[in-house]
């Protein structure tokens, strides 16, 4: 990566988080949630110590804070089933680490290389998740500073189960995490994005577009991409979050889930949405083989590009004004007529073109229609009637 490469990753890693932060503050989201479940966990930590270190004051009190800090996860199922399987391996950590003690009478070195082997290959069991590693560094810690005696080995498990139930219950009363309503957070943003790529390829093809440009270019189709992942997820911790978990009581009405065929459609507008700008990227690279299509084409190109991020700013427009609690109606839509009439000009353009710069127009064509017939299908129902006009 070089100098050029790095000040724009900064420059956009920067705008991100700017972009981030004024999110949080702005309204309810995902974002607002990371920060709330950020503050959950430091609280538990915090708590956990309190308990353990000031008032019991436990000879390891640090295990408390650590394990309350790891089990403020994404959701209450999630901290239940963590926090069993932490207290599971903290217990065999625990044991075979005085296990081993006692048969090197107390040498530490000794100890380590007969415990954490087997540990660490322990660790590896799926069932026991990302908790697994937590065997061999509580073993670490009790060969390191305590002794094999059985009151140590009781304070280290009463640690650990201190730090267990504060944060599992911080995270169950306090707040807890409901991910119903993220899937269609995270599915709103979709349009939105995509009317915003359509938008700035269309303002740069219309003028002098550098190979940099179409790189961002093709990096926000890349974005869009991993938001469709994020609605995906959203979707799995929406599942997830409905067990075990006390909120749900505590709200009138559940948001309902997007339906799985808006995954489907918009699978199909990434696809082709990052079709589109990897070819504008090979286009702008200056060893391309192939002739640019010229700005005639270009020009017809870009209309066309700005009458299909209205159809995206409709769709963020109606999914905006959707009530949470309300369901999910979809249907498919008619092409509109100034679509229709800037995709045959863009056609008549393709068609007036020879050479090699037939082959990318003919490809941005293609891909182009494809991505025009998956944004007019399955839309939600609530979209403006002009649309489909």
């Amino acid at each position: 990566m070089g100098p050029r490469d790095t000040g724009r990753w900064a420059r956009k890693e920067t705008a991100a988080v700017v972009a981030t932060v004024r999110t949080v503050f702005r309204q309810p989201g995902p974002e607002r949630d990371s920060v709330v479940q950020s503050l959950k966990a430091a609280g538990a930590a915090i708590a956990a110590w309190a308990l353990a270190g000031w008032w019991l004051k436990a000879p390891m009190a640090l295990l408390a804070p650590w394990t309350a800090l790891a089990l403020v996860d994404a959701t209450v199922y999630r901290s239940l089933r963590a926090g069993l399987q932490q207290l599971a391996v903290i217990l065999i950590g625990t044991l075979s680490a005085a296990a081993a003690l006692s048969l090197t009478r107390g040498d530490t070195l000794g100890a380590m290389a007969l415990a954490l082997p087997p540990l660490v290959l322990v660790g590896t069991y799926r069932r026991l998740g990302a908790q697994g590693i937590y065997g061999a560094t509580t073993a670490l810690f009790v060969i390191t500073a305590t002794s094999a005696s059985p009151t140590e080995i009781g304070h280290r498990l009463l640690e650990t189960g201190i730090g267990a139930v504060i944060g599992i219950a911080v995270n169950a009363f306090v707040l807890p995490p409901v991910h119903l309503r993220n899937a269609g957070d995270r599915l709103l943003r979709l349009p939105r994005d995509t009317g915003r790529l359509l938008r700035d390829i269309a303002g740069g093809l219309r003028g002098e577009w550098s190979a940099e440009q179409a790189l961002d270019w093709h990096d926000g189709a890349r974005h869009v991409e991993e938001s469709l992942r994020h609605v995906r997820e959203a979707r799995r911790s929406g599942e997830e979050s409905s067990r075990l978990n006390p909120g749900l009581r505590l709200r009138r009405a559940q948001a309902p889930q997007p339906p799985l065929a808006l995954d489907a459609r918009w699978t199909a507008v990434t696809d082709h949405l990052r079709a589109v700008t990897r070819t504008l990227a090979t286009l702008a690279q200056g060893d391309n083989p192939l002739r640019s299509p010229g700005s005639g084409f270009f020009t017809d190109w870009a209309r066309l590009a700005e009458t299909l991020a209205v159809l995206c700013e409709r769709e963020y427009e109606a999914l905006a004004r959707r009530e949470p609690s309300a369901p999910y109606r979809l249907e498919s839509r008619a092409i509109p007529e100034e679509v229709r009439e800037a995709y045959e000009a863009v056609d008549t353009s393709f068609h007036a073109l020879s050479g090699t710069g037939a082959v990318p127009a003919g490809e941005l064509l293609a891909e182009t229609r494809q991505l025009l017939r998956a944004l007019v299908s399955e839309v939600p129902s609530e979209v403006p009637s002009e649309v489909g006009s």
